[in-house]
Order: structure tokens, then C-alpha cells, then sequence
């Protein structure tokens, strides 16, 4: 039987959003996500001192994904170990540890083809330099199934819960099931109002598999994620909060679902609305948030959908 470890909510703001970090009170102390650039020293080390832990000691960093807003704190973080704690990421997203300039492709490609912003680029450019620490090269690359130690029996279970991200994974405390899922599980989205994910398909087979597969006891969410009625979940969730808030994100991927689809096949046509071309689905989901604030999660998963449903033509 894994060793009961307690785990210590890290919570650092940025804009709009709160951004959730966790501590794994193992032999070889653990963080999962590191926030933003100044999250480490201003956010997480003194809250570490708080609790009689010190920010030096922490031998592994866990990235759920490679997002700036979770990975932006991991070369501070990593300085501050020494250079000793073991950084931990999905192959997929590696490239977002590595360059600032995968950030910049990421919007590009994706959100950026409809947001009518000609200085969108810019924008995600300076935003890279002002909130990732330092691009860098991870100690280990996983892709779901791997056992990593943190010693005294401690272990912890990779699971590749791709959709919000091609590398979103949970982290799973063996024998407690302690779940960590970044931003894998969305609900009815965070700041924005919207769930955001970049493949609706991986992003709906995720969220079964932890709900009926792993289970979660205790499940650690990226954001205060929200309900239908638009209350935030806290930052630790028990198990009947934790199955509520995978089967509420089921249930609304389904209505963006078939209202993406159903605008998609219609076809898309450009209006005045701001969330042109899918002004359709906006309306049929009664959305009226701003989805122009980034990271944008309405055209994100719109253009989720459309290379979807173009694929699978």
C-alpha cells in the first residue's frame, strides 16, 4: 500500500484567473504546475515556509501541460531548487517548455484565426517574455502509463488525458487516488465563461476515463472552474464534487458539440458578431462572454470542432 501523503493547495493570481498549483508532501517533495514566472518566489515560497516546508527541498516538478500559465514558473522554479528537482512533462507539449515561440504558433494556428486582432501576435509574444521564467529543456518525457517514485513508497501514476491540450495529463497518487488534472476537466470554464479545449474528441474520451476508470478521491483542479450556475468549485474536490464536475463537463461539451457541428455543417459565415463565424453557436448556447480575453477558450474550441470535423470527413 502507497504511503497517505498530505497535499498543500499553492494559489497565485494572475488577471482574471486564479492559478492552482499543488504540493506532494513526499520524501521527495513534489509541484504540480508552477504558474507563472513569479509565482515560485513570491507565491509558492512563502507559503511552503508557512506550512514549516522549504522550496529548496522540492525534488520533482509535474507539468499537467505546457500552457504559459502552468509552466511559466518551471525554470524559476527549477533555479530554485538548485537545479535538482526532476522536470516532468508530455512529449506532445515539451515544445512549449522549450520555445516561447511554440506559444506564439499555438495562438496562430488555432484561436487566432478568427479573433480580429492584428496585433494578436504581438500581444501572445510579449506575453510569453513577461510570464514564462526561461525556456528549457525537461529532465523527463512522458506519455502516459509511466510510475514515477517520490520515495518512502510514495508513487505517482501518469495518465495521458489529451484534449485541452495534445499533452494533457492527470497525475494520480497511488493508492489514494489523488487526482491532478491542470485543465483537463473544464466544467462550464473558468474567468471566460467557456470551456476550452483544442481536440473535442480526445477531450471527451479524458473525461470518461477519470470519471469511470480512475475515480478521483480527491480531485485537484488548474482553475476555480464553474458550475451551470456559475459558482466556482474550490480548490480540492471530493469524490461526489469530483464525479458532479466530470459529468457536468460531459454534459456541456455535448450541447457545444451539437451546436458547433450543426453551424459547422451549415457553414460558417461572417457578420458583425463578434463571435463570428460561429455567432450560431454562441446563440443556441446563450453565451454572452467577451471572447475576444484571452486565451480565448469559445474560438479555441470552435476551431477544436472544425479540424474535428474536417478530419473526419
Amino acid at each position: 500500500m502507497t504511503q497517505a501523503v498530505d497535499v498543500h493547495p499553492l494559489v497565485s493570481p494572475w488577471g482574471r484567473f486564479g492559478l492552482y498549483s499543488f504540493y506532494i508532501d513526499a520524501p521527495e517533495p513534489a509541484i504540480v504546475d508552477t504558474g507563472i514566472a513569479s509565482s515560485p518566489a513570491e507565491g509558492m515560497a512563502p507559503a511552503l515556509e508557512a506550512i514549516g516546508r522549504r522550496i529548496e527541498d522540492v525534488r520533482w516538478i509535474l507539468l499537467t501541460h505546457g500552457h504559459i500559465d502552468h509552466v511559466g514558473g518551471a525554470h524559476a522554479l527549477w533555479e530554485l531548487t538548485g537545479r535538482r528537482a526532476k522536470v516532468v512533462i508530455h512529449e506532445a507539449d515539451a515544445p512549449m517548455l522549450r520555445s516561447r515561440r511554440a506559444h506564439v504558433e499555438e495562438y496562430l494556428t488555432g484561436r487566432g484565426q478568427y479573433l480580429d486582432d492584428p496585433g494578436g501576435e504581438a500581444k501572445v509574444t510579449a506575453a510569453t517574455r513577461a510570464v514564462i521564467s526561461g525556456e528549457m529543456e525537461p529532465t523527463l518525457l512522458v506519455r502516459g502509463g509511466e510510475t514515477l517514485s517520490l520515495g518512502g513508497g510514495v508513487t505517482v501514476s501518469v495518465h495521458a488525458v489529451p484534449g485541452h491540450t495534445p499533452g494533457s495529463v492527470a497525475y494520480v497518487v497511488d493508492g489514494q487516488r489523488s487526482v491532478f488534472t491542470g485543465d483537463a476537466v473544464q466544467v462550464h470554464g473558468a474567468a471566460n465563461g467557456f470551456p476550452g479545449y483544442t481536440d473535442p474528441g480526445a477531450y471527451r474520451t479524458g473525461l470518461e476515463y477519470l470519471r469511470d476508470g480512475i475515480r478521483p478521491r480527491r480531485l485537484y483542479l488548474g482553475h476555480p472552474y464553474r458550475r451551470a450556475d456559475g459558482t466556482p468549485y474550490g480548490v480540492e474536490l471530493d469524490a461526489d464534487q469530483a464525479r458532479e464536475a466530470l459529468t457536468q463537463s460531459l454534459d456541456i461539451e455535448s450541447r457545444v458539440a451539437a451546436a458547433a457541428c450543426g453551424c459547422l455543417e451549415e457553414g460558417l459565415r461572417d457578420t458583425d458578431s463578434p463571435y463570428s463565424p460561429f455567432a450560431r453557436v454562441a446563440e443556441e448556447l446563450g453565451y454572452t462572454g467577451d471572447p475576444t480575453l484571452e486565451p480565448s477558450p469559445f474560438f479555441t474550441s470552435m476551431a477544436g470542432y472544425r479540424t474535428h470535423l474536417e478530419q473526419n470527413v
